[in-house]
């Protein structure tokens, strides 16, 4: 049977960024129904192609919209223009994730803001991303709590630097938190040729999650680094931070 056509609208946009000194790409969905007249939900995704063509998150977020399950939310796809940058980028100790963090916060939410009708709150502002894109979606929901209230990690990489900003982090703002891993990352073979083990790392972060005061989920799922597992948990994701009410 042939899938109904998406329903939404997905349209792409550029801004130039200052922090990082180039022009960004966008890709950005708003759903079926979209009207200024409504506030609505933003969902950020680094690693933006991926998500929007390897996870289909707009068709996926568009029918758990259609069933109720779902609030009714703009997605923001930020792709990456290589390999090589991605790890500058979000890599905890890249050279510009730094940069990259400053340009969520500091040009594209006033960008998402000035031009659709969001809720301009942090409780309706959610990080995500996979592998090293949910590491820097953590670091920046850290490091700007006030900017943004959710985030859904999808087997985050994890190293000595991230324990550090999150045992850092003592703030009085509440950060929702969707955290999971795959029994089988074990020997995960990383964009820089390393293989290593993702689930143990992941493990111990959980732990010292639940002890701030986040609102924190986390789950294991039998599978691997891939998105085959990812794409197949993201309906679970949105439904736990963005639950329709």
């Amino acid at each position: 049977m042939a899938r109904r056509p998406l329903q939404g609208t997905i349209t792409e946009d550029k801004i130039n960024s200052q922090e990082l000194n180039e022009e960004i790409s966008l890709l950005i969905y708003t759903p079926p129904n979209f009207t200024p007249l409504n506030t609505y939900d933003v969902l950020i995704c680094q690693d933006g192609s991926d998500y929007f063509q390897l996870g289909r998150i707009p068709r996926q977020a568009e029918e758990l919209m259609e069933d109720a399950e779902m609030r009714e939310t703009i997605i923001i796809g930020v792709p990456y223009p290589s390999v090589d940058e991605r790890r500058k980028r979000y890599h905890p100790n890249g050279e510009k994730t730094p940069a990259y963090i400053r340009f969520l916060a500091n040009e594209l939410v006033p960008y998402i803001d000035d031009h659709y009708p969001t809720h301009q709150l942090a409780s309706g502002r959610t990080l995500a991303g996979d592998s090293l894109a949910a590491t820097v979606s953590l670091m920046a929901a850290v490091e700007y709590p006030s900017l943004f209230g959710q985030v859904m990690m999808h087997s985050p990489y994890v190293n000595k630097k991230l324990f550090e900003v999150i045992s850092a982090f003592e703030k009085s703002e509440d950060i929702s938190l969707y955290h999971v891993i795959g029994l089988k990352e074990t020997a995960v073979v990383t964009t820089d040729k390393k293989t290593i083990d993702f689930l143990s790392p992941n493990r111990k972060l959980s732990e010292l999650l639940k002890e701030k005061s986040f609102t924190y989920t986390y789950d294991e799922f039998d599978g691997d680094h891939t998105w085959t597992y990812w794409q197949k948990d993201l309906p679970r994701g949105l439904m736990t931070l963005l639950p329709y009410a």
